[in-house]
């Protein structure tokens, strides 16, 4: 059996296969509200025969939105708009699901990617004041964030811990920590964004403690049978930022800590970011981190070979390639001599002349 269509663990929760559906903004929420937009889109996903669907960056506050139309789980009002959305897929899929609790930073109060994507100043319409772990703007020429202060970092802990409890009524299966792409609590752990002089920030274990201590704080509410992980950049792409060697030290401190998985992409942080955009040109940082960890590592980034990744990480990431092809996992199993689930609707969909690799 191919090595992608084998079963994986993460903590207690049970995949059928190593192919993630990666979390993907849709731009597409009312007041941080899920719409019917997700039950198509995410329904599409669900049907897909992979191994885990991780839902959208859900903020955890009202100002941790990418832009205005992000979705959110931070109140009642929320939760019951994506529960209407979750319970119209679960008739019919069984599909694990995840969620990825973010808070974007700086990066917050933007446009939609399709208006141009750029920052809505806080007296602007759909704009609001942004936070950050020191008053640095992500462009130059922006309106400057708000350094965080010491009781607005224990909000955003408990804002974490509240979201992490909807998500489990929610009957979600596993949740994710947004830490990467330039987010909050990436920049947290960049020395490029965090000059704090405080607990927060200097020495790597200080720019280590937010995000371990979101972790912990999650950890300690939810149930064991709940997987929880964390999504990270490896590296900033940038001279004196954030590095693998720093993304290492991390991986070990989450896996001390009981964390269940780690899902690895790289850069986000900074506009001076040199990435060299290739195919899976990111998964030598997740095959580096899998050799230091005994947990799952998850490989993302520009992935769409179906024989990649055997044995560089434990499971592999699609966010566009499923964007473009809902049915790649059929696609990649009928490559591989392998099988997925699909609804009985879809059993006789395959070609003629061709195994289905769908049951």
């Amino acid at each position: 059996m191919s090595l992608l269509f084998s079963p994986l663990t993460l903590g207690q929760l049970e995949l059928a296969n190593r192919i993630i559906i990666a979390p993907m903004c849709q731009y597409s929420a009312e007041n941080g509200q899920a719409t019917d937009w997700h039950t198509i889109h995410l329904g599409s996903m669900a049907l897909s025969g992979a191994g885990m669907l991780i839902l959208e960056a859900t903020a955890v506050l009202p100002n941790g939105r990418i832009s205005y139309a992000d979705l959110g789980l931070w109140d009642d009002k929320t939760e019951a708009a994506l529960d209407k959305t979750l319970k119209s897929i679960r008739k019919y899929s069984n599909m694990p699901m995840a969620i990825q609790l973010a808070h974007a930073g700086r990066k917050a109060s933007t446009r939609k990617h399709w208006e141009g994507g750029g920052a809505i100043a806080p007296d602007e319409h759909n704009g609001w004041q942004t936070i950050a772990p020191s008053a640095q703007a992500f462009n130059e020429g922006t309106a400057l964030p708000s350094a965080m202060t010491f009781d607005e970092i224990d909000e955003l802990i408990l804002a974490f811990v509240s979201s992490a409890q909807r998500a489990e009524r929610l009957g979600l299966d596993a949740i994710e920590i947004h830490a990467a792409h330039g987010y909050l609590l990436h920049q947290f752990l960049s020395p490029l964004s965090n000059q704090r002089t405080n607990k927060y920030g200097g020495s790597l274990e200080n720019r280590l403690s937010l995000l371990l201590a979101v972790f912990d704080a999650i950890k300690a509410v939810i149930s064991p049978k709940m997987a929880l992980g964390v999504r990270i950049s490896a590296t900033d792409w940038v001279e004196g930022g954030w590095d693998l060697a720093q993304s290492l030290v991390l991986a070990k401190a989450l896996e001390s800590r009981g964390c269940d998985f780690i899902h690895v992409s790289t850069g986000g942080l900074s506009p001076l970011q040199q990435i060299p955009v290739a195919e899976h040109f990111q998964v030598p940082f997740a095959e580096a981190i899998k050799a230091e960890v005994n947990i799952p590592v998850i490989a993302v980034g520009l992935i769409t070979d179906a024989n990649l990744a055997q044995g560089q990480a434990d499971a592999i990431a699609l966010a566009r390639t499923m964007l473009y092809d809902p049915h790649w996992p059929w696609h990649a199993a009928a490559t591989l001599g392998a099988t997925v689930k699909a609804p009985p609707q879809y059993l006789r969909s395959s070609p003629h002349g061709i195994k289905s690799p769908i049951v």
